[in-house]
């Protein structure tokens, strides 16, 4: 929604100050809109493999729908792995062994659909919990796996907002293209009455104006956007991580869950009291 608005208001901002002084039918030139898409469309194209093509496709839906990790979705969060936690506690690691293998059919996990339905969250969190129950684990070199699959994840999430982003430099020179373009016709046709000169230079000039106002003014929020969706996805396995290193490490649960409470964004992060309280209100339901 706030992209949206952010379009209006760039569209409000430029067309309206024109407006003031100048003729917006001056700027309604076919041609150059019809060249400065082909040239966005062309540029992607040409810039990026099919993977990265696809990345970008599948990233741009977070950029019109709303934060998708919010306060709720991080509370059930750590109550899942609380509850997950608990239960080794008291029957041991062998009792999540279905819990981890089969989470689609896990009574524990289908408490939690927000979770359940976030894969790579899901797979994270089996993963790691299937190698604890596998055996004795060195947790710093736990801890150091982590980080590499985190690593990864994070520059694989950040890639299709980098695409983008170099397609939004790129538009401008794109604009000089058509602009140029529109000069060599107008080098050709000197001959004209100056009225008719006029308007061919001023078209020539509008596929500049478009190259800027599409770069910088649609494209480029795109790029951003995308890119501050990615770091919050980053930070949920930041959370993960530091309540499982935790008890690994021979916290109890409520200390582990502690751990991943002070890893949450400070928006979203509820207080100790406030965590307690929707922990015991959970189990007694």
């Amino acid at each position: 929604m706030l992209l949206i608005i952010g379009y209006i208001i760039v569209l409000a901002s430029t067309l309206g100050t024109f407006s003031i002084h100048g003729n917006l039918a001056a700027l309604w030139m076919p041609t150059e809109y019809l060249a400065i898409f082909g040239l966005l469309i062309a540029g992607f194209v040409a810039n990026n493999n099919p993977k990265m093509i696809k990345g970008v496709l599948g990233a741009l839906p977070s950029v019109f729908k709303g934060a998708r990790y919010n306060r709720a979705y991080y509370v059930n969060l750590l109550a899942l792995l609380f509850e997950l936690l608990s239960k080794v506690r008291r029957e041991g690691l062998m009792s999540i062994e279905n819990d981890v293998e089969n989470p689609g059919s896990s009574p524990t996990f289908g408490k939690y659909p927000d979770i359940a339905r976030d894969h790579h969250v899901l797979e994270f969190i089996c993963d790691y919990l299937r190698m604890m129950v596998g055996g004795n684990l060195n947790t710093l070199e736990v801890e150091g796996l982590m980080d590499q699959e985190l690593e990864l994840h994070h520059h694989e999430m950040e890639a299709p907002s980098h695409a983008v982003s170099k397609l939004a430099d790129a538009m401008p020179a794109y604009g000089i293209v058509i602009c140029v373009m529109g000069v060599v016709n107008v080098m050709g046709s000197v001959g004209e009455p100056p009225p008719i000169l006029g308007k061919m230079i001023g078209g020539a000039l509008v596929g500049t104006f478009l190259g800027i106002l599409a770069g910088y003014g649609f494209v480029q929020p795109v790029a951003s956007l995308m890119e501050q969706a990615a770091k919050d996805n980053s930070k949920v396995y930041g959370v993960v991580k530091a309540v499982l290193l935790a008890s690994m490490s021979g916290y109890a649960p409520q200390v582990a869950i502690e751990f991943g409470r002070k890893n949450l964004p400070a928006d979203y992060r509820p207080t100790f009291l406030e965590l307690e309280e929707e922990l015991k209100s959970r189990k007694s339901r």
